[in-house]
């Protein structure tokens, strides 16, 4: 997509359908501000099953009441998105606009550089949109279908409220193929990157492949819990384990741990790891590691590795609530796995980005792991997501982010 496409989206296009919810379908949460109306909860007749994906439509409860605007998606269990209270308001570049910098008025409030999450989906009025931001470059993912539908004017309205250069889509990833998109990599505005973009966080320097890395390139939602642990990491040996980047080593090794070893299945993301140490004056004291984690903390373990501070930041082990058994026995095994590999007195950092494991069921099924490698623990502190994820009270799923610090006896 050129300047030149930034076309209004057919959003605006003659008369607005309404869709209405079943009689017995709860409009109560709807109107206290639950922003998602599930398939069963949605009369779907044929008029409704026509409307094309991302479709705006005026909501009505079972008994005809107005509750907003929404846009559709008959191919998603979330059939329904709210947009707005104003059943007529008008979904143009203004709207993103003021969305926007409504998003970035926070963001600077909290932030002195430009490198941070921009848009965090539902809590900033943008269901589905997530929008990270690397200084001039931008990286839009449109993971809802009214998203890909609005893209030319999200990426208009970003471009002028933010004056960023390049604008990335990253049409990737399992929630867009919930809403039957397809997936795209493209730059959609401005010149391609060349090469990955730097990224300053605690202390330290991180390089972000923005074109084909994962998700966005960088993961800003653990900035406060890099700083935490690097807290625990002057003159430590580090043992960072699906480490991406370098997050959580690199934070360590700024703050003055004797080493690090960076664990990831990725040699990609290992290389970026090195480029960013060796960028910060430290690579002499990273190491790394490439091999699957379960197998590379099993070799570990066999070979007597200790380790002062050790950190387990795996992906999304319980994506759904289906998946969340087989979730909490994985993060059980890493406990169990990761604990042996802590010196006395030393420290062991969990994390799960599982929105469907809250945080009673991680908590435990991380104690239960530790206490089968034969270790007993406090905890001292719990993390979360930082605060440029803001949290959408009414929607549990933004809040999805926990690390648990531990400290281990003797």
């Amino acid at each position: 997509m050129t300047d030149d496409n930034l076309n209004p989206p057919p959003l605006q296009t003659g008369r607005r359908a309404t869709v209405r919810l079943k009689p017995r379908a709860e409009a109560r949460a709807i109107r206290h501000g639950f922003p998602w109306v599930y398939a069963d909860e949605l009369v779907t007749d044929r008029r409704t099953q026509a409307l094309p994906p991302g479709t705006l439509a005026v909501l009505e409860d079972g008994d005809r009441r107005t509750l907003g605007l929404v846009t559709v998606n008959t191919r998603s269990k979330i059939i329904a998105r709210v947009l707005d209270r104003d059943p007529e308001a008008v979904v143009d570049r203004a709207w993103f606009q003021a969305r926007l910098v409504r998003a970035l008025a926070l963001r600077e409030h909290l932030f002195d550089a430009p490198f941070y999450r921009l848009v965090h989906a539902e809590a900033d009025g943008l269901p589905g949109v997530i929008i990270d931001r690397f200084g001039d470059v931008a990286v839009v993912q449109p993971n809802a279908a009214w998203a890909e539908t609005a893209l030319s004017d999200i990426v208009a309205a970003l471009v002028a409220v933010t004056g960023v250069r390049t604008v990335v889509k990253n049409g990737q990833g399992r929630a867009r193929g919930l809403e039957g998109l397809a997936e795209e990599l493209a730059v959609v505005h401005g010149p391609v990157p060349q090469g990955p973009v730097p990224v300053p966080m605690n202390g330290a320097l991180y390089m972000a492949d923005v074109m084909g890395g994962q998700k966005t390139g960088l993961f800003f939602d653990q900035r406060p819990n890099h700083a935490f642990a690097a807290r625990l990491a002057r003159g430590a040996r580090v043992l960072d384990v699906f480490s991406h980047v370098g997050g959580f080593a690199l934070a360590a090794l700024a703050a003055g741990a004797s080493s690090a070893l960076a664990v990831d299945a990725s040699a990609a993301a290992l290389g970026l790891a090195g480029q960013g140490a060796a960028a910060a004056g430290f690579a002499d004291r990273l190491s790394t590691r490439q091999g699957d984690a379960f197998e590379v903390l099993e070799a570990l373990g066999a070979e007597g590795a200790r380790f002062d501070l050790v950190i387990c930041d795996p992906p999304a082990f319980a994506p759904a609530k289906p998946a969340l058994e087989a979730g909490l026995r994985a993060y059980e095994r890493i406990a169990r796995l990761a604990a042996p590999l802590v010196a006395p007195g030393g420290f062991l950092v969990l994390c799960s980005c599982s929105h469907a494991a809250d945080l009673t069921a991680f908590r435990n099924a991380s104690a239960r792991g530790i206490g089968r490698g034969g270790r007993r623990a406090q905890i001292i502190h719990t993390g979360f997501a930082g605060p440029d994820h803001p949290v959408l009270p009414q929607l549990a799923e933004s809040s999805y982010l926990k690390a648990l610090f531990f400290r281990l006896d003797g």
